[in-house]
């Protein structure tokens, strides 16, 4: 027992560096998912086409690839570039490259949700909104967004929840520096001295599960707010699926 809370309190720094990771990327991709659907939702073929785009590059491809992909460009340019401009140590830097490349996933994944949303909100309101003489801005504030963000928020908290578990992949993808160590990074060090297999990565997969039922939480009471209107009280519902 004292050997396993010696292990947990030895994680305990390196689970920081993975919520760094996704609270850096949740924000900015939540933002740039809303222009993606929007985008991909619109009439204008030179908009709808980019957004498509956009979604499937990033969708059908393994974020793993998209780190080595990313990094390899930025290292490519950085002797024409980054160092001239004296951001060689900002560009390559784990902290700004993996943000950045998971901000560029998630936003993908976040839009075909909020573009599903979408199309599910109910005509019918959107119709009465018009009639009532609002205008598109109108309709969009006060019809179009609240449905929408109501109909996706359970799909984009499996969404966070997954963009969490993926920060496990930037540092196997991307150099550490110093002792910049995640969950994974840490356990991956800690094996190759004693090969104990049973109790690091066991330990790394509890700080998951710890912060990914925070999240559910966190964002269970969110939902409740968004849906204090309906009859009844809507809750995100906790069914585990053991096989994708």
């Amino acid at each position: 027992m004292e050997r396993f809370l010696q292990e947990l309190a030895i994680f305990a720094p390196a689970v920081v560096f993975n919520i760094y990771f996704a609270a850096a990327s949740i924000p900015i991709g939540f933002v740039l998912a809303i222009f993606l659907a929007l985008g991909k939702a619109s009439k204008n073929p030179l908009i709808s086409a980019p957004s498509r785009i956009y979604v499937y590059a990033f969708r059908g491809s393994p974020l793993f690839i998209q780190f080595f992909m990313f990094y390899s460009l930025a290292l490519s340019l950085n002797l024409t570039v980054w160092r001239p401009l004296g951001l060689s140590a900002y560009v390559l830097h784990p902290l700004f490259m993996g943000p950045l490349v998971l901000v560029l996933n998630t936003a993908a994944y976040t839009a075909e949700i909020f573009y599903g949303a979408l199309r599910a909100v109910p005509r019918g309101e959107v119709e009465a909104a018009r009639a009532y003489g609002m205008s598109r801005a109108q309709q969009f504030r006060r019809v179009v967004w609240p449905n929408l963000i109501r109909l996706a928020w359970p799909a984009y908290t499996n969404e966070v929840v997954f963009l969490f578990h993926a920060t496990a992949v930037v540092y196997l993808a991307l150099p550490v520096v110093g002792r910049q160590l995640d969950l994974m990074a840490t356990a991956k060090e800690l094996f190759e001295r004693d090969f104990n297999a049973f109790l690091h990565f066991p330990v790394a997969a509890l700080y998951f599960l710890a912060v990914s039922l925070l999240v559910f939480f966190v964002f269970g009471l969110v939902y409740q707010r968004l849906t204090r209107h309906m009859p009844g009280r809507a809750r995100l519902r906790y069914a585990p699926k053991w096989i994708r």
